[in-house]
């Protein structure tokens, strides 16, 4: 049998591609080369497919010219037909009369899904691959797009009875309307502090506490230049940053060991914070203590938590849930789910005992499970309806002396 053809797609038009690009060069070069042959799968940020070996090394992105593309590296699409799995490129022929020809760049068996933010972690890519049946690693549709979105995220919690901070939202059309409106409407529903937050973004970007109306007012300003819709959170006065991981597929779930970033506890991680002060490793390279110290009953709290969040949105692969502990009133919040964290959270299963080459290998098998359990379904179901349908030059009239 031969080697599975790992298609790692990663980029992306997303104001997170930088991050995720981190994330897919860690997770190639620990990718067990004796099971699989790796297919780098770039996304640019004008929405152009690549391939190429190049693409494994992080020195690539540096000084990426899709007008001088390195050697070996080439443009392709994804042929979405069910089941092809092929990445076409396009070649020229030389001489007067020749044409170009599309020819297959390479076959994706499994594709291991890199993307952070949106137009890739939001289930847009999901529903691509879901069309083309390719297996894939991530949340599916549904899950991805809800665990994008701040604000339906935090309804969804709501409506399951999960701990959540108190929050509202606003549209860009409200705030540019009535500022006031907005601004009195925050204090009187929420108070200080608070956290202001694009509905649609991660790795905290575009994310501001407030703690009167002037911050309030440039909080709300920020967000809105990275979204039309803006989630603003009830603050703590120095809460505790917890986060635990979550792998599995249907009913084999586990949770890892949970971390603390050490700076959590004087305020919220923003993108600086998780990429721009360790040593260029993504989230991995964060200053954490791990396993946060916590206590065995809020470890064993948090991790039953993490592990229904994860089966409600009916998730698949590696995520990560965060969380914020208040101290004062000893309460537990979730702050989000992650359905492709950061580095894809290999080092809180290290610290379990997971290698990162053994947490690839059990992502592949739970996306070949999804594919399969997918591909079990009846999709043959019969009728009679179009051989009863009669078609006018004005429309469907449905079938002759039907009833509504």
């Amino acid at each position: 049998m031969g080697k599975t053809q790992l298609g790692v797609i990663f980029g992306s038009r997303s104001c997170e591609r930088e991050v995720s690009i981190i994330s897919a060069v860690q997770l190639m070069n620990h990718v067990n080369r004796e099971t699989y042959d790796v297919i780098p799968v770039y996304i640019s940020p004008q929405g152009v497919w690549y391939t190429g070996d190049k693409l494994r090394d992080i020195h690539t992105f540096q000084h990426f010219d899709p007008n001088q593309l390195p050697a070996g590296v080439e443009r392709v699409i994804l042929d979405i037909t069910a089941g092809s799995g092929a990445l076409l490129a396009t070649h020229g022929k030389k001489g007067l009369f020749s044409h170009a020809e599309q020819v297959v760049a390479a076959r994706i068996d499994v594709a291991v899904v890199v993307m952070h933010g949106l137009n890739g972690e939001d289930g847009t890519l999901q529903g691509m691959l879901e069309m083309a049946n390719i297996p894939y690693t991530s949340t599916g549709v549904a899950g991805s797009a809800l665990g994008m979105d701040k604000i339906m995220m935090k309804q969804f919690f709501q409506g399951a009875a999960l701990p959540v901070l108190p929050g509202t939202w606003y549209t860009h059309t409200r705030w540019r309307a009535n500022r006031k409106s907005v601004l009195d409407d925050v204090e009187q529903v929420l108070g200080y502090p608070v956290f202001v937050k694009p509905a649609n973004l991660g790795s905290s970007i575009g994310v501001s506490p407030a703690a009167d109306r002037s911050e309030l007012q440039e909080a709300l300003d920020l967000a809105f230049e990275y979204d039309r819709r803006v989630l603003v959170e009830k603050g703590l006065n120095h809460p505790m940053e917890l986060n635990c991981s979550v792998l599995g597929y249907d009913e084999d779930v586990q949770a890892s060991p949970i971390e603390m970033p050490l700076l959590s506890a004087d305020h919220m991680l923003d993108f600086g914070d998780k990429y721009l002060h360790g040593p260029g490793k993504g989230m991995a390279g964060l200053t954490r203590i791990l396993p946060a110290q916590i206590g065995e009953a809020l470890t064993e709290e948090i991790q039953a938590l993490s592990c229904r969040v994860f089966r409600l949105l009916d998730c698949k692969g590696v995520v990560r849930i965060d969380y914020m502990y208040d101290r004062e009133s000893e309460k537990i919040y979730i702050t989000e789910i992650n359905t492709i964290p950061g580095s894809l959270a290999f080092y809180l299963w290290e610290a379990g005992g997971v290698k990162y080459s053994q947490l690839i290998d059990r992502m592949v098998e739970y996306a070949r499970k999804a594919w399969d359990d997918r591909n079990a379904r009846n999709y043959a179901f019969q009728s009679d309806i179009l051989s009863a349908v009669q078609l006018g030059t004005k429309g469907s009239k449905g079938a002759k002396g039907s009833k509504r």
